[in-house]
């Protein structure tokens, strides 16, 4: 059953480093194809760590892996993931002259995949 989240990427400090070694590097890739979900969204919605989800925005479609993320840094129904690949096609691609997407505060629609 799919629920309609807000998603909010943004940079974070993992992925700035993991960019000197390279984006295609392990460090770089798993801290950007990662969604953070609140603890009381995972637990609501029967999800752990490590399961896939879909992604789906008016621009796009992604499937993800998930991580619970830490203490109250992420309130319930906001879902975080970092700047890369995945954020990118789920973004319109008006720019409103800054050169950058919008990207805050995007409607999605998470659908939790079937386990293997």
């Amino acid at each position: 059953m799919a629920e309609t989240f807000i998603l909010i990427p943004g940079r974070t400090s993992k992925q700035g480093c993991g960019i000197s070694e390279g984006k295609f590097k392990e460090g770089y890739q798993s801290e950007t194809n990662v969604l953070q979900v609140a603890p009381q969204d995972m637990q609501r919605l029967g999800l752990a760590a490590g399961d896939r989800v879909r992604l789906t925005s008016e621009f796009g479609c992604v499937e993800a892996a998930i991580k619970e993320s830490k203490g109250d840094e992420l309130p319930p129904g906001l879902l975080f993931i970092a700047y890369g690949d995945l954020s990118s096609r789920l973004m319109g691609g008006d720019t409103h002259g800054s050169g950058m997407p919008t990207s805050k505060g995007l409607d999605v629609r998470l659908e939790p995949l079937e386990k293997a």
